[in-house]
């Protein structure tokens, strides 16, 4: 006698199994999968996010007695000794010397302050990551944010620069949001990437002090491109990212032009791919944190 075989409406035979497309083998792959779980970490954890970038806020100037208002006056300072350095020292004659200087002082302030914090973030937690488990990723990112929003209130010392050169004011300001957003997804990269191997090997920390020193007298900060169009380092000016983003900061701030759309947007597209992969060296070596701090 034949036993009668019952199907299951919606149960599939594994001949009739669809094979896997294209679409999830991409996703299987470790580099995908892993980067997607970091960009879940960042969006699923905004309230974490939120009381670090605050924790990191409250820790700047916290035992100064003039508190925040140093976000204001810092930049004034850097301008100011520049100025000197550049007019009275190079003797070099620039008109509106002051504005010149700050438009490209202040968002370098910006990623130097924000890349040096955030590649210690990992390792000045080190207890916290021993005692709770939690996306270590928001580590680095807590410190950008919370140097992003330090620039934002330096622009408020621009503003009272336009007081003194109302002329240089054009409708390109308004352009300075989207230069903002490049430089922030920029330095994100870098700050993801270099706090997690800054955790297995510190000199990490101290070595990119020094670079970093080099790397701003190798960007237009306190000269302009155009004074060194055609000599052998124009070529690692063309090589510099911070060349494109400092002349469009200038560009809109000073000159009353348009940023260096082209320039920005290979900077943005390098961007997103070095974060891609900053992303995966966390991601890969994140485990190992909390057994060596």
């Amino acid at each position: 006698m034949t036993t009668p075989v019952r199907v299951v409406r919606g149960a599939r035979t594994d001949a009739g199994a669809r094979p896997p497309g294209f679409r999830d083998l991409f996703l299987q792959l470790e580099y995908v999968r892993l980067v997607r779980r970091g960009v879940q970490d960042l969006r699923t954890r905004g309230r974490l996010l939120q009381y670090l970038v605050g924790t990191d806020l409250k820790r700047t100037h916290a035992d100064t007695v003039m508190g925040q208002v140093w976000w204001l006056i810092d930049p004034f300072f850097s301008m100011a000794i520049y100025a000197i350095l550049v007019t009275v020292v190079f003797q070099r004659s620039i008109p509106d010397a002051p504005l010149f200087l700050f438009a490209a002082i202040l968002p370098w302030q910006w990623f130097q302050t924000s890349l040096i914090d955030a590649t210690t973030s990992v390792t000045a937690r080190g207890n916290l990551i021993r005692q709770i488990q939690f996306p270590k990723l928001v580590l680095p990112a807590a410190s950008t944010i919370a140097g992003t929003i330090t620039f934002g209130f330096g622009l408020l010392s621009l503003a009272v620069l336009y007081l003194v050169y109302p002329s240089r004011l054009s409708p390109w300001l308004l352009a300075l949001p989207v230069i903002a957003v490049v430089q922030y997804v920029f330095t994100l990269a870098l700050a993801v990437l270099f706090s997690g191997i800054n955790a297995f090997y510190r000199d990490v920390q101290n070595l990119l002090r020094h670079v970093v020193r080099i790397w701003f007298y190798a960007s237009p900060a306190i000269y302009s491109v155009a004074a060194l169009k055609g000599s052998v380092f124009g070529i690692a000016l063309a090589l510099n990212p911070f060349t494109y983003l400092l002349t469009s900061y200038r560009n809109v701030a000073y000159y009353g032009q348009a940023p260096d759309w082209v320039g920005l947007a290979s900077v943005l597209l390098i961007s997103v791919v070095l974060l891609g992969f900053s992303i995966w060296v966390f991601k890969r070596i994140e485990t190992g944190f909390a057994k060596i701090l």
